[in-house]
């Protein structure tokens, strides 16, 4: 292999399939979160638990790191006046932070899917939205394609800003492989119970297993938390379609965490196992250990952005507490109290994990990168574990059960 090629580019995504009956995916969740099964995996060994036994499972010197992003209801539906329904799917604020995009009052810029498209002719499309007290107008205008999305332009009346009406107008999205239209349960239930920044069109779903109260049991039990924000985008859903993975482009998602979470996590990572809760904590974690070697390199960088193979391309030998004081100390030269980025990190096998030493997630998608992540974590053993789960009756996919996986 050149030497130029990164590591996991020659990986034939075919090794990386296995046969999941339509019968297996979860169309629903269970009545209680919790009660939903465990694949514990520890060490090499598999055991069965449920996921509200988690407190007991864990290690003692735990930490855990939830992703608090908050689901929107990115799907509005617009009804000609010829009777033709129009989809505009949110996927990302057009060229504008993302909680900013979610403050604006009266206008906003959106990149969208659009269904059935060829039936909106011109002009824009209206809808009513009942927004308790008052009701407004939204207004969406196609200003420009940009792939196989467009730029859409939102405006509305009222003293409204744009989180409140699209809470109002759209409705939540589900995976395309449930194949069924949201239900109102699925409001509450695609969200975490923790979810608290708007920004992705689809849930971290790892964390939908938690509960108040088996959150306030890890508390009692010692265990410390913390947070960072992925907003997942629609990408997350898009299968490896190329042969291998270096033919394989990954979708940017926007990142950010607080100061404060990050002196948090530091400080505790010397003495503590660090557990991320799903893949998108996983993925950002990781990324901001690779901005912390980029700025050992170049302590000038403006902004933090890790590209799909900087992995397989930098060479480190920083720790993962060193990497993580020089963000750190590049926020407080800067005066900045919130590290937002984007990043487009693929973890495969061949990556060498910086921060993370242990997931819990569900069970992933046949030819997906989640699953090249999963096997970068405990190898081979991603088969036995999936092998398991599907002679035993356990639930896939978003819905699906999890697994904790500590080697």
């Amino acid at each position: 292999m050149p030497t130029n090629t990164p590591a996991p580019a020659h990986i034939a995504i075919a090794d990386y399939d296995y046969d999941l009956p339509n019968d297996r995916i979860a169309k629903y969740p269970l009545e209680q979160r919790d009660q939903s099964r465990l694949l514990l995996y520890r060490g090499g060994q598999l055991e069965e638990h449920r996921f509200a036994q988690l407190p007991s499972l864990l290690p003692a010197d735990a930490l855990l790191v939830f992703n608090n992003t908050k689901v929107i209801h990115a799907r509005l539906h617009f009804r000609k006046a010829g009777g033709a329904t129009i989809e505009v799917f949110c996927l990302e604020p057009w060229r504008s932070p993302v909680a900013q995009a979610f403050e604006q009052r009266g206008h906003c810029t959106w990149l969208c899917l659009i269904g059935n498209n060829k039936k909106w002719k011109s002009g824009p499309l209206s809808l009513e939205v009942d927004m308790g007290e008052a009701t407004t107008t939204l207004q969406a205008t196609r200003r420009e394609a940009v792939g196989d999305s467009w730029v859409v332009d939102f405006d509305w009346t009222g003293n409204f800003d744009f989180a409140s009406v699209i809470e109002r107008a759209g409705v939540i999205p589900l995976p395309p492989y449930l194949h069924r239209q949201a239900e109102q349960s699925d409001a509450d239930r695609y969200q975490t119970v923790y979810a608290q920044h708007d920004g992705s069109v689809a849930a971290p779903t790892a964390g939908l297993h938690f509960t108040p109260e088996l959150l306030d049991q890890l508390g009692q039990t010692g265990i410390p938390t913390a947070y960072v924000t992925l907003h997942v985008g629609a990408g997350t859903f898009k299968p490896v379609s190329s042969t291998t993975i270096g033919q394989h482009t990954m979708h940017a998602e926007p990142v950010s965490i607080s100061l404060d979470e990050l002196r948090h996590i530091t400080s505790m990572r010397a003495s503590r196992r660090l557990i991320a809760v799903g893949t998108t904590s996983v993925r950002t974690l990781e990324s901001i250990y690779w901005f912390g070697v980029q700025l050992k390199n170049d302590p000038s960088l403006q902004a933090m952005s890790i590209g799909q193979w900087d992995p397989y391309t930098l060479s480190s030998s920083l720790s993962p507490i060193d990497a993580l004081q020089e963000v750190i100390a590049w926020m407080e030269r800067r005066g900045d109290t919130l590290l937002h980025g984007v990043t487009r990190l693929l973890i495969a096998p061949g990556y060498t994990y910086r921060v993370v030493q242990g997931l819990i997630t569900n069970f992933h998608q046949p030819k997906s990168t989640l699953l090249l992540l999963v096997s970068a974590l405990i190898g081979d053993d991603w088969r036995r574990c999936y092998r398991y789960a599907l002679d035993n009756g356990f639930r896939f996919l978003s819905y699906g059960d999890s697994c904790l996986f500590l080697p």
